[in-house]
């Protein structure tokens, strides 16, 4: 069964309204990051793509990311509850629930906006190149899970 489009407006839309049902104070069902931070964790996705604000991994991770990590990311099995993340994807201290939510519904529209050509075939930070549906499924798995993490 295919993953729901986050490039359609209406995916983005209803994920978009999802996040909005997010409080700083919600707990998690599992895990260790609160709600801020976890809006946090998601930006990272986000900023490999656009900001450049992370190093690339160098030739030799990204063999093993590509050979092992890649598939756990782009196929549609979900991702285990409570399994472990890479480091830049580690969340520690205070986050700023308000910005840090707003930067990632920023993020999911310009994604929407950008729309699938954009991405078709663009290199992702740590896999190489993905096709577009590679994309959807990385993007909207990674928020399906957290939010789901976050009971929204």
């Amino acid at each position: 069964m295919a993953l729901p489009n986050i490039f359609s407006k209406s995916v983005t839309e209803e994920v978009i309204q999802r996040i909005d049902l997010l409080v700083p104070t919600a707990q998690p069902l599992w895990g260790t990051m609160n709600a801020p931070q976890m809006l946090a964790h998601l930006n990272v996705t986000y900023e490999m793509i656009f900001d450049n604000k992370h190093p690339k991994p160098g030739m030799f991770m990204r063999l093993i990311l590509k050979g092992l990590v890649k598939k756990k990311v782009v196929t549609e099995v979900p991702y285990p509850k409570s399994s472990r993340t890479a480091p830049q994807f580690l969340m520690t201290g205070d986050k700023d629930f308000d910005a840090e939510k707003q930067r990632l519904i920023d993020y999911i529209r310009k994604v929407q906006e950008l729309g699938e050509a954009y991405f078709d075939g663009k290199e992702s930070h740590s896999f190489g190149e993905l096709n577009i549906t590679e994309w959807n499924v990385m993007l909207y798995k990674h928020l399906n899970h957290h939010l789901s993490q976050f009971g929204v």
